[in-house]
């Protein structure tokens, strides 16, 4: 195992990557908890938006970051 060097990753991707990251998993944990309560369309509707986020944040990266 050997030391990332993460002193090139600029403020905007951090901040960026750190937005999106919580938007996905807390839609996921939103959805999850959803489906427990039996509210299986307000669920779909949370996993729904947890990949349209995921290929949003692609988008971004692909379009701002590399």
């Amino acid at each position: 195992m050997s030391l990332v060097d993460v002193s090139n990753v600029s403020a905007g991707l951090f901040i960026t990557g750190a937005i999106f990251i919580l938007l996905i998993f807390s839609l996921l944990s939103f959805g999850i908890l959803k489906m427990f309560q039996q509210q299986v369309r307000t669920g779909w509707y949370s996993f729904a938006g947890a990949v349209v986020s995921s290929v949003v944040f692609g988008l971004i990266l692909n379009q701002w970051f590399i």
